[in-house]
């Protein structure tokens, strides 16, 4: 297989930018571990800009905090806002998780948030019942990929290490203990849908999943009793996660989580699976091929069906995905998930942009991955004559401006109800994204109009000056 060529960026400044900034992937992550708060340490604006987005996103209350840095705390040193805003969290809400992620401003400052957690734990001992995540996710780096896998090592790092460790201590290895248990941990490309979807999958070959981090349950969108709440509802309990290392495998699903991943290993020694998506056939013909030979259970009727539902759609959907040229702008490991399951299907990639540089995009199945914003894939669609383009809501005045529809996916996506809701992953995920995908084409396919001469019996009429006999 040729490696794609990356192209690095080459203009000064974003136009209509593409990427998402590296605090608010990490923010994200945190959104999936129930009853926590992720409280942002930069200034106020940072944080108001992350949430408007994810309000719009999500179309749910968000809780989000900041440190709300401001002139003078920024030059003179803004350490008392981050240990006044911990002690203050942990007072009014009480969480059971606090994720603590920079932002280019403190990052820019110098702020060592690991030695702040430490100084707020040795002035505030009443609170070492809650967790303090801190991670360090400057805007200026990275992308909401980056930072959200950032965010799982953290997480990892602070709670798994207690239990894991000191279970090992007294007992010996505890990997396995839980022998119907398996850990998932599941990248930024997913949604809450995806998550719903992956664990049902897991489920249905008797097996228990504890999904890190879990928006599924966290951010699906369910009312509820209560007016307000200062913390998520939903996501992975703390519990689970310093119990990691007792499951009996772990199943990690997106290349970017792949030090969260050697980390989890090395501390737990729980075996692990890799995946890079669970998009397209193949794909999914190898997760489930992995559930079967964790639980020693057959291949449930029910997955046999979708298989051949899925099956079934790509003969529907052939002449249409067929030689269609199509125009990526996505995260890395989203950009591999939709290049091998649309060039699984006959597709060509023919442009791909990407907001930073990630290990997985040298194995897009493309020609070269220009890192840049929408511009870029603007002027690259344009000059490869793309039918099609997928990326995020940002990307709608680009479409219509190169006149051929728009697949949105990713994050965020602002202009469409239930965007965070749908599945793309597994066997239905995948035949829904295929219908969705040729009926687009359809929309947009025009057919060349039949020739009617102006001699025809009956016909158009003559053109003015000419006379029929």
């Amino acid at each position: 297989m040729i490696m794609a060529e990356i192209l690095k960026r080459a203009k000064p400044l974003a136009v209509n930018p593409l990427k998402v900034s590296q605090p608010v992937g990490a923010a994200l992550a945190f959104l999936g571990l129930r009853n926590a708060i992720p409280m942002l340490h930069g200034a106020q604006g940072c944080t108001a800009f992350g949430k408007v987005f994810f309000v719009r996103h999500f179309r749910e209350p968000i809780p989000l905090q900041t440190t709300a840095m401001d002139q003078v705390s920024t030059v003179m040193g803004a350490d008392e806002n981050v240990v006044e805003g911990l002690a203050t969290l942990c007072e009014k809400s009480k969480p059971a998780v606090i994720g603590l992620p920079t932002t280019g401003l403190s990052e820019t400052q110098g702020t060592d948030i690991k030695r702040l957690v430490k100084q707020f734990r040795e002035q505030h001992p009443e609170f070492a019942h809650v967790a303090v995540v801190p991670v360090n996710t400057p805007d200026y780096a990275g992308s909401l990929e980056s930072g959200f896998a950032l965010a799982v090592e953290a997480i990892i790092d602070t709670l798994v290490e207690k239990s894991a460790l000191a279970g090992r201590r007294q007992s010996g290895n505890v990997a396995g203990r839980r022998h119907k248990q398996v850990n998932v941990l599941v990248s930024s490309m997913h949604t809450p849908g995806d998550i719903e979807t992956l664990k049902d999958w897991i489920e249905a070959f008797g097996l228990r999943p504890v999904v890190l981090p879990d928006l599924g349950d966290s951010l699906d969108g369910h009312l509820i009793e209560l007016e307000t709440t200062p913390l998520t509802l939903g996501g992975t309990p703390r519990a689970e996660i310093e119990s990691m290392g007792e499951p009996i495998a772990t199943l990690v699903v997106g290349r970017s989580l792949a030090r969260a991943a050697d980390l989890l290993k090395e501390r737990t020694g729980v075996p692990d699976f890799r995946f890079d998506h669970l998009m397209g056939l193949d794909a999914c013909d190898a997760f489930t091929q992995t559930l079967a030979e964790i639980s020693g259970q057959p291949v449930p009727e029910k997955i046999e069906r979708h298989r051949a539902q899925l099956q079934d759609a790509m003969v529907d959907t052939h002449f249409m995905t067929g030689f269609a040229r199509v125009a990526l702008a996505l995260e890395a490991d989203q950009l591999l998930a939709f290049g091998e399951f649309l060039t699984g299907v006959g597709a060509e990639i023919v442009a791909v942009v990407a907001p930073a540089r990630a290990d997985a995009l040298a194995d897009v199945p493309c020609a070269a991955v220009q890192v840049g914003d929408l511009e870029d894939l603007e002027r690259l669609a344009g000059a490869a004559g793309a039918q099609l383009a997928i990326s995020n809501s940002h990307a709608a005045q680009s479409a219509e401006r190169l006149g051929i529809p728009l697949l949105r996916a990713g994050f965020p996506q602002y202009d469409l109800v239930g965007g965070y809701a749908r599945a793309w992953i597994g066997y239905r995920g995948a035949r829904a994204a295929l219908f969705d995908f040729a009926n687009l084409v359809l929309e947009r396919h025009h057919e060349i109009p039949p020739y009617r001469s102006i001699y025809r019996h009956g016909g158009a009429q003559a053109e003015p000056g000419l006379v029929l006999h």
